[in-house]
């Protein structure tokens, strides 16, 4: 990242995306989000709380699931009613 006056800049190239998952070629992203969801836990059940990879995970569906399922899948795990594994 770039600096101007003291504030960081965010360029074009400091942005990056999920890389192409190949076990999801069609363009309906549906089950990649929810698989990278899971992953997320899974990874967070395995190796603990603030786990450094697993933060890869936690990016991927950041940006792959849309804020109202994550809402919605947050509160169910919470209720324990959540169909994932994790």
């Amino acid at each position: 990242m770039a600096e101007v006056e003291g504030k960081r800049v965010i360029t074009v190239d400091d942005i990056k995306t999920v890389p192409m998952d190949f076990r999801f070629p069609t363009a309906n992203q549906a089950k990649h989000c929810f698989t990278c969801y899971n992953e997320f836990y899974k990874c967070i059940a395995e190796k603990g709380e603030g786990a450094s990879e697993c933060q890869k995970y936690a990016k991927s569906y950041r940006t792959l699931c849309p804020a109202e399922w994550i809402d919605k899948w947050n509160e169910e795990r919470e209720k324990g009613i959540f169909v994932g594994r994790y």
